[in-house]
């Protein structure tokens, strides 16, 4: 049986990520929760709050990928230009949401709801409403395009809400194994065994632990029994070159 392979790209909008100011903090967990729906994230790109750079983004992505993530840029200063991003990316209008209007209404009230804070009730003509249980400013949906908020409990909370209209495939399985012997020492063979296994991502990493030094090597695959082959290779690999192997860590 055909496994299905579901891919999906991420757009980080944020100067202050650029910056250097601000560490990207939602990568990771967007990552890892969107490999347990058995979608794979397979591309991320950071942009700063320019309306050019955003389009272009979103425009190559959404193009590419069974689904788009976009964080950050929802807020209510003049520098939260996503919406109206995403909106010129689609060619739509941007336009005042009613119930988006009305949550906004009645989480901050008459005395505090003002101009500033409506504009988080714009979103592009035709997209959906992302539910936001932390801070109540949607997020939305247009197409295959998620966009949510940048603050990470704030997306954590957001992503969740819309796991269920997410359609994945199988999820991507990782094995690891730690050896003590060096990359140079190990490159030309992995190599071999890499050319082997084309359906197998496998990748080396320098460690060093205790004073000693190695190399850890990571194998991911959506299939199962040829990770088992692979792993079972790459072990006999490290004992003909002489070295010591163990498994480290098993995700699946």
């Amino acid at each position: 049986m055909e496994v299905k392979l579901i891919t999906s790209g991420l757009v980080v909008i944020g100067n202050e990520i650029l910056s250097g100011r601000t560490r990207d903090a939602n990568t990771q967990f967007i990552g890892a929760e969107l490999n347990d729906l058995g979608i794979r994230l397979t591309e991320v790109r950071v942009v700063a709050d320019v309306c050019r750079a955003i389009v272009s983004a979103v425009d190559a992505l959404r193009k590419e990928y069974n689904y788009v993530f976009v964080t950050g840029g929802l807020g209510p200063t003049h520098d939260d230009i996503t919406a109206q991003s995403i909106a010129k990316a689609f060619a739509v209008e941007l336009v005042c949401d009613p119930e988006a209007l009305a949550r906004l209404q009645r989480h901050y009230g008459k005395e505090r709801f003002n101009e500033a804070r409506k504009r988080m009730a714009y979103i592009p003509l035709g997209a959906t409403l992302i539910d936001n249980p932390v801070s109540v400013a949607p997020g939305f949906q247009i197409e295959n395009v998620f966009v949510m908020a940048g603050v990470p409990h704030i997306m954590q909370a957001m992503l969740l809400s819309v796991s269920h209209r997410l359609a994945g495939g199988a999820p991507l399985l990782s094995r690891t194994i730690g050896t003590d012997l060096g990359e140079g020492t190990l490159a030309r063979d992995l190599a071999s065994v890499q050319n082997s296994f084309p359906d197998i991502q496998i990748g080396s990493y320098p460690s060093m632990g205790s004073g000693r030094s190695g190399v850890r090597i990571v194998l991911r695959s959506i299939s199962g029994k040829r990770l088992v082959i692979a792993v079972e290779t790459v072990l006999a690999m490290v004992a003909q070159l002489g070295g010591e192997a163990e498994e480290l860590d098993i995700t699946v």
